[in-house]
């Protein structure tokens, strides 16, 4: 017997703060979704980016708290099963809020291919591990069983892969210390590029978008011509793990959503923005979506992250030279206007810290979108 074909589900909902459940538990009350079809949730948190960004760890909390008790599980058994990946910073015109998805079994034939996700977890890292090839291999293999997992078996057919990963902290530092173990920097900022870029590497190293033997501790953080099109990572101080959830299209799977990708090779690329929308089906040749395309879409993720050159297209920009606000919060303000420009929209998921996403100074862009009704 041909088992029933799996439709994945996406429900993008507002925050009104950080530990906001409540339009996620509505999505449950409204009968759109039920607890236990939740796998993942992605949101944009209004903190600061930063090591000491604790509205990430907030809203894990309550979202864990929230389902536990529809669950009837503990919150630490909700985390085992449900990938939280909550990205700090609404810079500019950047609204919070929260990206649900899920997955049930339909009970007949869809059509397909349609979008696909998978859910994999990397075992807890040593803080000695973060920033090298330990975590680029662990993430490597993690993408390719979240692949297994979503029936997608070609790298190609896979348009942006999620991972939240982890960074250090003083306390880490010291019992890494404690142990004769030397850790990749001594900087807990510095720490979450290292970490994001060794995760990226590790989504590349699974897709086949770089050999293995270009690969090394040296090259995290320093070869900017190694990179991944379609990770998007993001560090925080409440795992020790790395969490990925990888979105593709797969015949195996039916229903109205399908996600397509492109790469922006610079903060301004707008035309990058568009061709993702087109390639998910929406009808960007106007400039701004349309009223009714913009109702289709249902998600826009991308990656922001300033030009190590200090320039955009052979023009100075200060993002580097700001004492005052990150680096990375500028990015995100920036690519969010582009992004908002060109969908109509504000509540999308812009991650700062691009570290071998993308090309130095742009990153991946993914839409997920429903087709349009035959």
């Amino acid at each position: 017997m041909t088992p029933a074909p799996r439709e994945a589900l996406a429900f993008l909902v507002p925050a009104r703060h950080p530990g906001d459940a409540a339009a996620v538990a509505a999505l449950f009350d409204q009968g759109a979704l039920r607890p236990e079809e939740v796998v993942a949730i992605l949101g944009k948190t209004e903190g600061n980016g930063c090591v000491n960004d604790f509205t990430r760890a907030y809203a894990v909390e309550a979202l864990a708290a929230m389902l536990a008790a529809r669950l009837g599980l503990t919150p630490e058994a909700v985390l085992g099963r449900v990938a939280m990946v909550m990205s700090g910073g609404t810079e500019g015109g950047l609204s919070p809020h929260f990206l649900v998805l899920g997955m049930r079994h339909a009970a007949a034939a869809m059509p397909g291919p349609a979008l696909a996700l998978g859910v994999a977890f990397t075992p807890e890292f040593r803080p000695e591990e973060l920033g090298r090839m330990a975590q680029i291999r662990a993430t490597a293999e993690a993408v390719r069983r979240a692949m297994r997992d979503a029936a997608i078996a070609r790298a190609e057919d896979v348009h942006y892969v999620q991972v939240k990963c982890p960074l250090l902290t003083s306390e880490r530092l010291a019992e890494a210390r404690a142990r004769g173990a030397l850790c990749a920097t001594e900087d807990t900022y510095a720490s979450m590029g290292l970490s994001r870029g060794a995760s990226a590497l590790g989504v590349a190293l699974a897709l086949g978008e770089v050999a293995e033997a270009a690969l090394s501790d040296a090259a995290v953080g320093r070869d900017w011509s190694l990179f991944s099109g379609r990770a998007s990572c993001s560090a925080g101080v409440e795992l020790a793990r790395n969490e990925i959830v990888v979105l593709g299209n797969s015949a195996a799977w039916g229903g109205p959503l399908v996600i397509a990708h492109d790469v922006m090779r610079d903060a301004i690329d707008l035309p990058a923005v568009q061709r993702a929308l087109a390639a998910a089906g929406l009808d960007a040749a106007g400039g701004q979506l349309p009223e009714a395309e913009g109702a289709r879409l249902v998600a826009l993720l991308c990656k922001a992250e300033p030009s190590s050159t200090g320039r955009i297209r052979g023009r100075r920009h200060i993002m580097w030279d700001d004492s005052d606000i990150h680096a990375t919060r500028h990015a995100r303000a920036l690519v969010g206007g582009v992004a908002a420009a060109a969908t109509g929209r504000t509540d999308l998921f812009v991650s700062g810290g691009a570290e071998h996403q993308g090309p130095d100074g742009g990153g991946p862009v993914a839409v997920i979108a429903r087709r349009q009704n035959p």
